[in-house]
């Protein structure tokens, strides 16, 4: 092997390495334009047959048939919108957000029962606080603008939710208008001799994230199911809203569940504010986390296994592992389009390199 071919070869190497940084780096500064176009895609997967029925059944055009399909969805997401109405509002009226007097005895009241359900006394709490200096840091670090850095940041989060949800809606237009029109794209930048490889693998990919979504769609109706009956033996109230809410934190992998059920116990809590906290809000709050318990050991033990298996495709400890890193790379939005990323790289791998050994041993399942 001569001196050129060497050479030759590590500016090869050093060229696809110097282009898959340049990629990730690429990606990383359009995540969420991503996230926008991975969000239309599932809304065009999930209005396609309504959009269908519109125009075989009713006799719609195409256009009236997918602004008709667009109008049912947002009608549908401001319904579900309007069902968290009365759980703030029951809310805002149990922490009495209107009886500053009445929420300072509250709190005042359940930290006291606190105290003496553990055994605790105020001086205990009082020396370890100025052991661990917590109120100097406090001040210390209090920063009086703090007012206006949370308005600024309100008015941004609600600035970066319209702008995203404008986005979604205009693209999922197109895509339920035209529904090659994903497919055209992306075939834009594949070689003649390779599209039908790349249309059969999107079919592929299509088929698998249908059925990816109805599991997801199956293990949130098994957690809300749960999550339901928990709250209800226990007399919480809105509890289905409560449950729905919490279950719909299971899309974001790991992390999720977590921030569903301390919102689940903490609200359980604050709709009892103001009783014994030894005899009622401490039993309550420990059924409903025992239902957490049973629901996550239901989702991790049958339905997760169950989704990824008959859906992806993939064993469950390669989706956590593919999770994990995702999640480190991208966030909490990489945790959420792991899965599906993912599995559209398996297949475009399968489909394009089959003779390859190490492919056919990674994609065998496919």
């Amino acid at each position: 092997m001569g001196a050129k071919t060497i050479a030759n070869g590590i500016l090869r190497a050093v060229a696809i390495l110097a282009a898959v940084v340049l990629l990730f780096y690429l990606i990383t500064k359009i995540q969420s334009v991503l996230v926008y176009l991975a969000i239309a895609a599932v809304v065009a997967l999930l209005g396609r047959p309504v959009v269908l029925f519109l125009r075989r059944k009713l006799k719609f055009p195409n256009t009236l048939a997918v602004i008709t399909t667009m109008l049912l969805m947002i009608a549908l997401f401001a319904g579900i919108l309007a069902l968290f109405v009365p759980l703030i509002t029951e809310q805002g009226r149990n922490l009495s957000l209107l009886d500053i007097d009445a929420l300072r005895a509250d709190i005042d009241t359940l930290y006291q029962q606190i105290m003496e359900y553990f055994g605790l006394t105020s001086a205990n709490v009082d020396a370890l606080i100025a052991q661990s200096d917590l109120e100097q840091n406090v001040l210390e670090k209090l920063d009086l603008n703090f007012i206006p850095n949370l308005l600024n940041t309100l008015l941004s989060a609600v600035s970066n939710f319209s702008i995203g949800l404008f986005s979604v809606l205009f693209i999922s237009f197109f895509f339920l208008k035209d529904s090659k029109l994903l497919q055209n794209g992306v075939l834009t930048f594949v070689p003649d001799g390779k599209e039908g490889r790349m249309v059969a693998s999107m079919d592929k990919i299509n088929n698998l994230l249908s059925r990816y979504f109805a599991g997801i769609l199956l293990q949130l109706t098994i957690l809300f199911v749960i999550y339901t009956i928990v709250l209800l033996l226990v007399g919480v109230e809105n509890a289905i809203v409560i449950a729905f809410l919490c279950a719909l934190f299971n899309i974001i992998p790991y992390i999720g569940p977590i921030i569903g059920g301390v919102i689940m116990v903490t609200l359980t809590m604050t709709s009892y504010l103001g009783a014994d906290f030894s005899s009622v809000i401490l039993p309550k709050a420990s059924y409903v986390l025992l239902g957490l318990v049973i629901g996550q050991l239901v989702d991790n033990f049958f339905s997760q296994p169950f989704i990824f298996s008959n859906s992806v495709k993939s064993h469950p400890l390669e989706i956590f592992l593919v999770i994990i890193i995702a999640g480190l790379l991208f966030g909490t939005v990489g945790m959420v389009v792991a899965v599906p990323g993912y599995t559209a790289i398996k297949v475009i791998l399968k489909e394009f390199l089959t003779d390859n050994s190490f492919v056919k041993k990674f994609t065998k399942n496919l």
